[in-house]
């Protein structure tokens, strides 16, 4: 049952003594090419050597010329930040592997050449992509108002990108060192589903926490409103976000659950529109109704930092004629706004009282009947006394 092949060890011993043996034949090879062709040997030294040089050479100067120094934020210090990251190692392989294109190298030392430009290929991929992504990060970052706020973002962004390039840039090397990664690739995606279906609850939070901090719909300090909630963020986290409510508890909302709903952020109110409704008796006089309009914006207009919309007719209701005034009050404080629209109110009154326009409030006036239905005056009768009849004379 247990019964293996015979053969298996000897394949088993000769793949184990393979690379000794390959490293033997290139390097007895090479001597021998060095010995042999050494016009040939010795071109292919300078050239490698002169293209080595030229890149290191090339890197350093456009890195000087871009600015070393410059922020990411701009395309100069982007893409120096980039260049600057190319490896001595990556240039040192690349420029071998243009050699053996010129001039014909041994077998082995060839494949050898070869061998090491994908391994070095693959890992300054690796690095060039995550450098891409950190850099485009932090300029993202940098032009923000706040760059603090991005510190937790950064943090998470650049744990991911590191995970995921490098275990790319891992497989590749073994499939280039012979390595079936078929079976690894598989195992890394079902172990990846797995974890994603056990904590995807976790990783909802944590991207929202991302969009949060990249798409800015609110910051630390600012006022929100979602649902009946309002109050102050205190903290983003990457699973919650704390909020001081106005009734001075501490609310905690995942991210998740706070982006599925409406949010409204009251610290980026520029101005604050208000609609005021005015009711009237239905005893004004028609003049008076038709001014009215422009008696209301006149009063909107001698208040200071309020600005005037509209003022028009826009019903009659059960006990009173309705007009609807619209203004704003040019300030983002709440308490400012208050105060402005305060000031309009007593103004109203006052222009009212001047003009002889009353309130409307709900009234009801009973009328009395006679037996034959005519309508007979509520109002007492007051008997005026004859002429000569007063002063007793």
């Amino acid at each position: 049952m247990f019964a293996a092949d015979p053969q298996a060890p000897v394949k088993v011993g000769a793949a184990v003594k393979s690379l000794p043996q390959q490293i033997e034949t290139m390097t007895g090879e090479t001597f021998g090419w060095l010995r042999n062709d050494s016009s040939d040997a010795l071109l292919a030294v300078a050239i490698g050597v002169g293209l080595y040089g030229i890149f290191v050479l090339l890197r350093t100067g456009l890195v000087r010329v871009l600015g070393c120094d410059r922020d990411v934020t701009s395309w100069r210090g982007f893409a120096a930040r980039i260049i600057q990251r190319t490896r001595t190692p990556f240039i040192a392989a690349l420029a071998a592997y243009l050699v053996i294109h010129v001039v014909a190298p041994p077998g082995p030392l060839s494949s050898f050449i070869d061998f090491l430009f994908v391994i070095s290929s693959a890992v300054q991929g690796a690095i060039w992509v995550r450098e891409i992504v950190l850099a485009m990060v932090d300029r993202r970052a940098g032009a923000s108002e706040d760059p603090a706020g991005y510190a937790s973002a950064i943090g998470v962004i650049r744990v991911l990108v590191n995970v995921t390039v490098w275990i790319i840039a891992a497989i590749l090397v073994l499939d280039n060192l012979g390595v079936n990664v078929t079976a690894l690739v598989a195992g890394l995606g079902v172990g990846g589903i797995a974890i994603g279906l056990a904590a995807q609850g976790i990783f909802s939070d944590l991207f929202a926490a991302i969009a949060i901090l990249f798409d800015r719909p609110f910051r630390v300090g600012e006022t929100i409103q979602f649902g009946l909630n309002t109050g102050k963020v205190e903290a983003i986290g990457l699973k919650t976000v704390r909020i001081r409510l106005l009734s001075g508890e501490q609310l905690i909302v995942g991210n998740t659950q706070l982006l599925g709903q409406e949010v409204s952020n009251l610290k980026r109110i520029e101005e604050r529109r208000i609609v005021q409704p005015l009711g009237v008796t239905y005893q004004t006089p028609p003049d008076v109704l038709e001014a009215l309009p422009a008696h209301l914006q006149a009063v909107v207009d001698a208040v200071p930092g309020v600005r005037f919309d509209r003022a028009f007719w826009s019903g009659f209701g059960a006990s009173s004629i309705d007009f609807e005034l619209v203004f704003f009050a040019e300030t983002a404080d709440f308490n400012e706004m208050a105060a402005r629209r305060h000031n309009v109110a007593m103004g109203i009154i006052r222009r009212f009282a001047e003009l002889g326009v009353e309130f409307a409030y709900p009234t009801q006036t009973t009328f009395t009947a006679a037996p034959d239905g005519t309508m007979i005056d509520p109002r007492p009768v007051i008997e005026m006394p004859a002429h000569g009849e007063a002063g007793g004379h």
